[in-house]
């Protein structure tokens, strides 16, 4: 009997409160109310075996929403002393301890997580994933995919599970505005490394996102009365800031909006004017 997976297993007994399942050396209990009608001794049934809240081992038909060897994002149920509660799909949640979360979990928060059975024999939940994430992803340069933000590092940039299955990273410069961890993101695929793990942008290639960003610019123009009070020679922390782009990104866009003859630059003020 194997804990933490789908298995099919023998009725061996029908009692009054459910059956086991199982063989002559090794049984476990399915509830009644799990137990499908009409089931009889002999009879094979499909069950997940976890364990309950006395930490016996026990079979559900219920589906859960992870196995051993998945990823899945759950969303947390509860937070205890011993860490958080994941809704995985059955009577009993899912303990995420504090000391297997890559960032603290509050209650009505998603984070993608896999199993693994404990020194203590009991099915838990664990964010670090990184290690079971494969390299191996069908996709390839400029491709638009789908993942969940597993980690965030200052130094290293976003870590995202694309599919929640592929490796891949949004490097931190082409970090822009905030993410958060369990955010479902939709990115570009801006290269696929030797090893296999994919670079991701949340930018779109220079011509569309230069349009994009063109009209980021005017549209805050316009709400700023017609003026903005910075130039392109601003700080590039500054401009990341209001725009969520680069400083390169954001000269591309001016550019553009200036050719067009809808913006003019007043230099001597450092600031951006709507053209009249």
């Amino acid at each position: 009997m194997k804990l933490g997976e789908k298995q099919v297993l023998t009725v061996v007994k029908v009692v009054d409160f459910g059956v086991y399942l199982g063989n002559d050396e090794e049984r476990v209990l399915l509830p009644g109310k799990q137990v499908p009608e009409g089931i009889e001794p002999g009879d094979p049934v499909e069950v997940f075996l976890y364990k309950d809240s006395s930490d016996r081992m026990i079979a559900t038909t219920n589906e859960p929403k992870i196995t051993l060897g998945e990823l899945a994002v759950l969303e947390v149920a509860d937070v205890g002393r011993v860490g958080a509660f994941l809704d995985w799909g059955l009577e009993k949640d899912l303990l995420l301890p504090f000391k297997e979360q890559t960032t603290k979990v509050e209650k009505g928060d998603s984070c993608l997580v896999s199993l693994y059975i404990d020194k203590s024999e009991r099915l838990c939940a664990t964010m670090k994933v990184y290690p079971l994430l494969r390299t191996d992803s069908p996709y390839k340069k400029d491709d638009v995919v789908r993942g969940t933000v597993y980690e965030i590092s200052r130094d290293f940039g976003v870590f995202v599970a694309v599919d929640n299955r592929y490796s891949a990273l949004i490097p931190a410069r082409e970090v822009y505005g905030k993410m958060e961890i369990g955010q479902q993101i939709e990115a570009r695929v801006a290269a696929v490394k030797a090893d296999g793990k994919l670079d991701l942008s949340v930018r779109g290639k220079i011509p569309q996102q230069m349009d994009a960003d063109a009209r980021k610019i005017m549209e805050r123009i316009e709400k700023n009365g017609g003026v903005l009070p910075f130039t392109d020679k601003a700080d590039p922390e500054r401009i990341k800031k209001e725009f969520g782009m680069s400083k390169a990104a954001f000269k591309r866009a001016a550019g553009r909006l200036l050719k067009q003859g809808k913006i003019t630059i007043d230099e001597n003020k450092g600031k951006i004017l709507q053209s009249r």
